[in-house]
């Protein structure tokens, strides 16, 4: 756990500047929940993190903008019984975030316009289906 947060192949934030709080957890466990601090809230400063990139930094912050308070991120896990596996939960939780926040934008779409045969079938078949209503009709048409 003292290693660093690896993000993707490029990125990995230091363990320096990823901050751990512990409280007590709600849900299954027994009179143990009442005990011990199993829940983690996992934070890390994006917009001062000073081991992110500036173009990476801009999209993440974008991106992340309705998740980040003051521009820390905090991720909570409480899913597990033992903190060991919470800390685990939210380090995979944190990483999974900031990955997808900082891949690269899709390509821009290329607008095409429907070829010839396209529009012929699209009108043969609005031909077809008005002919079958005008067959329906009673009113002597």
């Amino acid at each position: 756990m003292d290693d660093g947060l690896r993000v993707n192949d490029r990125w990995t934030v230091p363990a320096a500047e990823l901050r751990e709080r512990f409280s007590r957890s709600s849900g299954p466990g027994g009179q143990g929940v009442n005990t011990t601090d199993s829940r983690v809230e996992l934070s890390f400063d994006l917009a001062a993190s000073p081991g992110v990139p500036g173009p990476l930094r801009e999209r993440a912050l974008e991106r992340l903008a309705n998740r980040l308070v003051d521009g820390v991120l905090t991720v909570t896990a409480s899913e597990h019984r033992a903190q060991l596996a919470n800390r685990e939960a939210a380090r995979e939780r944190l990483a999974a975030l900031l990955r997808e926040a900082a891949a690269p934008p899709p390509p821009p779409r290329r607008p095409t316009r429907p070829s010839r045969g396209a529009k012929e079938r699209r009108l043969a078949e609005k031909k077809r289906r008005s002919q079958r209503k005008r067959d329906r009709r009673v009113d002597g048409d």
